[in-house]
């Protein structure tokens, strides 16, 4: 790869974008054809709703890695962080000579120049989080554009062009691409920032929590001095980081002496109502829709932003009274026979345990059914094997699928879905292991009864469980 063909060359018409079914590349592949670029894409991992979505948008998607995807010398290529410097598509880049970039350079290059950059990252909620804060903004009539890793209910859509000065990026720490090994979000020069929480995730990367805490750490040392941070100080990781550049860092969360701090919450005929303070004052009392305290904590983030940017309180509870969610996150696919079945992308332990208990408080009555993929490559490795045996304590029938991928994971690192299930039956929880998604399905199938909730858990498509299992119901 020539270093000197990594930017992008002035009169592009052409882009073809490798791995385009990404949620970050798909966003960015129609935010560039509503640009009016020519716009191709490749893939191998071609699933709903992100497949579905470029389709409707007019996205050409090639499906599989050749190198005769590119015999029409595109005039940039860019490349998503899941290939390799051994993809065929790759291979043929650099023997072309073809000028390429990666995704964040792209956004920036495309979409955040001369506007104020609102970056959301963290190892949990970063979707969540952004997604409020750009229909927060939206709905205060500031015409935000944004770029977010979830497709949001209000708009149809994981991108905006708008007029406005403000644009949300979700940041990611993972790595950028096999040329550029530095975690995406330190592309970003933020306005404003917010930080969820930091956990060790990401395996294949990053070599223990200290690591990620590095990253992170980073992003804050080269932010802006104007740039304002809002930090989650509800665990000792955030803190840390706060100490890094105090004066640019807000803490929120649920303490005592948190800068910005939920108080009390009750859920009522399916609404969250919740009041925040705003230091030692009453900001407000709202409502919304969104299940959870972890979800109550994303939406306090927003809200503190928010009111940074000088959007009223009144405004505010107007725009989460009508945020209408994101897909993948606690999204209700189908109820059948008074059956639910609700999809949900959560895969780390603490994601997990917060998304059960959500759906668990909202549908109190009948049981509950936690389906979970253990597909990312942090949950196909052991290091969570003991942790997940602790995260399902709020459903009342567990299932585990067998890691489809576990291949791609040395053997003495390998998750173990049935070790999984023994420790949970040890602890007297009413759990299943399945070498298949069909298995699954059939077992559902006939234990399913009126009331019931399927709560199904993963980052992929799993093999469209969501829609097979509606049909057999």
């Amino acid at each position: 790869m020539d270093p000197n063909k990594n930017q992008i060359p002035p009169n592009v018409k052409t882009i073809h974008l490798i791995a385009v079914c990404g949620t970050g590349m798909g966003a960015l592949a129609v935010m560039l054809k509503d640009l009016g670029y020519q716009v191709t894409g490749s893939d191998r991992n071609i699933y709903p709703p992100m497949s579905t979505f470029l389709i409707d948008h007019g996205i050409p998607i090639i499906e599989g890695f050749d190198s005769a995807n590119l015999d029409k010398h595109p005039d940039l290529v860019i490349v998503g962080n899941a290939i390799t410097r051994d993809n065929p598509e790759a291979l043929r880049l650099a023997e072309l000579g073809l000028y390429y970039c990666s995704m964040p350079q792209a956004v920036n290059y495309f979409l955040t120049h001369n506007k104020k950059t609102l970056v959301v990252t963290g190892t949990h909620g970063k979707t969540t989080t952004s997604s409020l804060l750009a229909w927060l903004l939206y709905a205060a009539g500031l015409d935000p554009s944004f770029m977010i890793g979830g497709i949001l209910q209000n708009f149809n859509s994981n991108h905006r062009l708008g007029k406005g000065e403000f644009v949300v990026i979700e940041g990611d720490e993972y790595d950028t691409a096999f040329f550029d090994k530095g975690p995406k979000f330190l592309h970003y020069r933020p306005h404003s920032a917010i930080i969820t929480g930091v956990e060790f995730d990401h395996a294949d990367i990053f070599i223990d929590l200290d690591h990620v805490i590095s990253a992170f750490r980073r992003f804050l040392e080269r932010a802006p001095n104007h740039c304002q941070v809002f930090a989650f100080d509800g665990e000792k990781n955030s803190a840390r980081l706060i100490e890094t550049r105090p004066t640019i860092v807000k803490n929120y969360g649920l303490q005592p002496d948190s800068a910005w701090r939920l108080g009390s919450m009750a859920i009522e005929n399916g609404w969250n109502d919740f009041e925040i303070f705003k230091g030692a004052s009453l900001f407000g009392r709202f409502r919304s829709r969104m299940a959870g305290r972890h979800n109550l904590l994303n939406t306090l983030a927003a809200v503190a932003v928010a009111d940074h940017l000088g959007i009223t309180p009144t405004a505010i509870a107007d725009a989460l009274r009508t945020f209408t969610g994101i897909r993948r996150r606690q999204e209700v696919r189908g109820i059948k026979n008074n059956i639910t079945v609700i999809d949900d992308f959560a895969h780390h332990p603490t994601a997990v345990a917060e998304t059960i208990a959500a759906i668990r408080g909202h549908y109190p009555k009948g049981r509950l059914i936690a389906v979970f993929e253990p597909r990312t490559n942090t949950s196909m490795r052991n290091i969570f094997q003991i942790v997940y045996s602790k995260v399902f304590d709020s459903a009342d029938i567990i299932c585990i699928r067998t890691p489809s991928l576990l291949h791609k994971v040395p053997p003495n690192q390998q998750f173990s879905s049935q070790k999984l299930v023994d420790d949970l039956t040890r602890r007297k929880k009413d759990a299943h292991h399945f070498s298949t998604t069909e298995k699954i399905i059939d077992y559902i199938v006939n234990i399913a009864a009126w009331g019931d909730v399927v709560l199904v858990m993963s980052n992929g498509g799993f093999d469209n469980i969501h829609e097979r299992l509606l049909k057999r119901l």
